[in-house]
């Protein structure tokens, strides 16, 4: 540990002092292991598309430190300015979700991407924390002594971006922010009448998904008659867990990069489970436990709801966004392309985990009194 005395009031002083340094140790081990798995999986991956083998590595690497300095200037940030933060970042990414519509890029048949300096930026990885700080914020004033509406302005906002996530179209960011904000709806008092019809609605919305969407039909049908659809990847997936064993075949020694097309991404953990066994890849599901498990513990006596639905909120999607990639990776649900947390690759990805990590540690830091609507 960094020995900072007590006495130190400067702000990084006070800073060492409040934030949960368990937390930022278990974050930095996450973020170390992406860095190794930039070298074991996007090599591989480049050389496939034709361009230089490291040039994937060098990208992720060149936004590391920008990924550090904006986890570590976040969590800087009292509780008033995380909630300021996220709501120009929510003004902003919806702005640019928006504009994905008209002028974004097309991948595989989806606009979720916008070109900015050559840059490509996913607006809705960044929404997603701030629109949970947001709606924590509006759910907060509906307990406030002002007696603001909260809840029913909450549920205008959300509707804006649940529309132009479809119609992207993003299916699987649409259930996690959705599923977000059902968690932090149900913690900030929902009657269970609405806890059932909003539960209905939502179960209601993914079976229209499968017919309105045909990708989501043909992975649905796949996860469920392994012979009716193209399992392609989760097969390799599956097979790269088991030639990988418990202790893995060596770093670097893996196959399953060479004919993954997603090897440095969605199917990261694949190669985890290849390389390093699944010792590894139990120990990397244990930090993201641990986590979540640690936010919990550091909310267990918060007193102001804000706080209290906000951290929930960004500790139940990155929870979410976690368990999907990895049960994705092991055909325990139907696929889903989204990055594993940190160890992905992926440069939208980082910086809005970064931005969603740094909110956290700044909301949980220890304050006095630790009460009020603020």
């Amino acid at each position: 540990m960094i020995a900072v005395p007590r006495t130190d009031r400067s702000v990084l002083g006070r800073w060492w002092w409040t934030v949960d340094r368990w937390t930022l140790i278990a974050l930095s081990i996450l973020i170390a292991f992406g860095a190794l798995m930039a070298f074991a999986a996007s090599p591989s991956v480049a050389s496939r598309i034709r361009i230089d083998s490291l040039s994937l590595v060098k990208h992720h690497f060149a936004l590391l430190p920008v990924a550090g300095v904006l986890l570590l200037g976040v969590s800087l940030l009292d509780v008033r300015n995380v909630r300021r933060l996220a709501v120009l970042g929510f003004v902003a990414g919806c702005l640019l979700l928006g504009l994905t519509l008209v002028a974004g890029t097309e991948i595989k048949g989806a606009s979720r991407w916008i070109s900015l300096g050559g840059f490509s930026l996913q607006p809705s990885e960044f929404v997603k924390p701030c629109f949970a700080v947001v709606a924590a914020w509006m759910f907060s004033l509906q307990h406030g002594p002002e007696r603001i509406p909260g809840n029913l302005i909450a549920m205008v906002l959300f509707a804006p971006v649940l529309g132009l996530l479809l119609l992207q179209p993003d299916l699987g960011m649409a259930v996690v922010i959705a599923a977000t904000f059902l968690a932090q709806f149900f913690l900030a008092g929902l009657p269970i009448f609405w806890v059932g019809l909003l539960g209905g609605l939502a179960v209601a919305g993914m079976v229209g998904a499968y017919f309105a969407f045909p990708h989501v039909q043909q992975r649905v049908d796949a996860f469920l008659d392994p012979a009716s659809g193209d399992r392609y990847q989760i097969d390799r997936s599956l097979e790269a867990f088991a030639n990988g064993g418990w202790f893995g075949r060596g770093p670097g020694e893996g196959t399953v990069k060479l004919v993954l097309p997603d090897a440095h991404s969605d199917f990261v953990f694949s190669v985890v489970g290849e390389e390093f066994g699944t010792v590894v890849a139990l120990f990397i599901v244990a930090v993201f436990c641990f986590v979540i498990l640690r936010g919990i513990a550091r909310l267990m006596n918060e007193q102001n709801l804000f706080v209290l639905l906000a951290a929930a909120g960004l500790l139940v999607s990155f929870g979410l966004q976690a368990a999907i990639n990895m049960a994705s990776s092991l055909s325990l649900i139907p696929t889903k392309g989204m990055t594993l947390p940190f160890i992905s690759y992926g440069g939208s990805s980082l910086l809005a985990l970064s931005l969603t990590m740094g909110m956290l540690l700044g909301l949980t830091r220890k304050r006095p009194g630790r009460g009020g609507f603020a």
